[in-house]
């Protein structure tokens, strides 16, 4: 009987282990990054703008690809869903909205608080003076994103309900337009919005976050991504930690790149929307989720989400040197 063909020994073990580093580079090879992100995604935006993830992934056979969103919520859906694997920063009502949606979500880091860097806007001719003036009025605010917690919070703290206004859900950019129409009477939003529609429509602040919201930012990924390649996340949280740094030390050099990401928008309102975030970048520790279940505890209060949330239940990615 014919004996099968069978390799010498010395070199079935080399074809093995060809074929076994043929596969790890081709594993490697197809590993992809496809980055959520918004225009006020400031740290991400430079980043991509600088081509530097690109550089640092690319000996990793990363293929990063970027995906714009309008606002936060369609950005965490995505990711809910698995069409994008992280997401840029996103404001701290964002994942409590996706949580009480079902998404599994890895916290991989966050930017230190900046409560100046949301407002009630009104225009400069509008008459309302005080918060207590909200009650009755049209206030444009877009639907989860931080500025929604704001307006709740503003209108608890001089007594009202989210039942007293009534809120227009817009996007930034009808927000902006409805407030310069005077189809609203006030618009929730943050920066660069806030800079923006103060140096160029003259609108005014009633009132910031200071006092009212700490307003934290998320990065965020899904748990199959931030399992299968922690990896990626270590270099992308060194980069963000790198960038934000940058934007700190360097206010006009950063406000000339992201000007013509934002609309266009001149040197001073960008440096004058920065130098309202912290852009400090930090891992995220599980006692300061606090805030995040007071504020999954007041949207379900006020019956703007459909079940109650443990803000706590969520996947934390630490980098390597903590």
């Amino acid at each position: 009987m014919r004996q099968p063909f069978a390799l010498p020994r010395r070199l079935s073990l080399s074809v093995l282990v060809a074929l076994a580093l043929g596969m790890a580079c081709n594993a490697q090879a197809d590993t992809s990054l496809r980055i959520g992100y918004q225009k006020s995604s400031t740290l991400l935006a430079v980043l991509k703008a600088q081509g530097t993830l690109e550089k640092q992934l690319a000996g990793q056979g990363v293929n990063i690809t970027w995906h714009e969103f309008t606002s936060g919520l369609p950005l965490a859906e995505s990711l809910n869903v698995g069409n994008v694997d992280i997401s840029a920063d996103v404001a701290d009502t964002v994942p409590v909205f996706a949580q009480a949606a079902g998404a599994r979500l890895t916290y991989f880091a966050t930017e230190t608080p900046s409560p100046a860097a949301q407002s009630i806007v009104i225009g400069k001719d509008s008459p309302l003076k005080s918060l207590a003036d909200l009650k009755g009025k049209r206030i444009a605010v877009t639907k989860a994103a931080g500025s929604h917690y704001l307006l709740i919070a503003a209108l608890r703290e001089v007594g009202l309900s989210f039942a007293d206004i009534q809120p227009v859900y817009l996007t930034p950019a009808d927000g902006r337009a409805a407030l310069e129409t005077a189809k609203v009477d006030a618009w929730v939003t943050w920066e660069p919005f806030v800079a923006s529609a103060e140096r160029q429509q003259g609108a005014r602040v009633l009132h910031d976050g200071q006092g009212l919201a700490s307003y934290r930012r998320y990065y965020l990924a899904s748990n199959d991504y931030a399992k299968a390649h922690p990896e990626v996340l270590q270099q992308v949280f060194t980069e963000l930690q790198k960038t934000g740094a940058w934007v700190k030390a360097n206010p006009a050099q950063a406000a000339k790149l992201l000007g013509p990401l934002w609309g266009n928008l001149d040197v001073p309102t960008v440096e004058l929307a920065n130098s309202r975030r912290t852009y400090q970048v930090e891992p995220v520790q599980v006692q300061a989720l606090g805030e995040q279940q007071k504020i999954a505890d007041t949207f379900y209060q006020e019956k703007l989400l459909p079940r109650p949330v443990d803000a706590r239940a969520v996947q934390l990615w630490s980098p390597k040197h903590l």
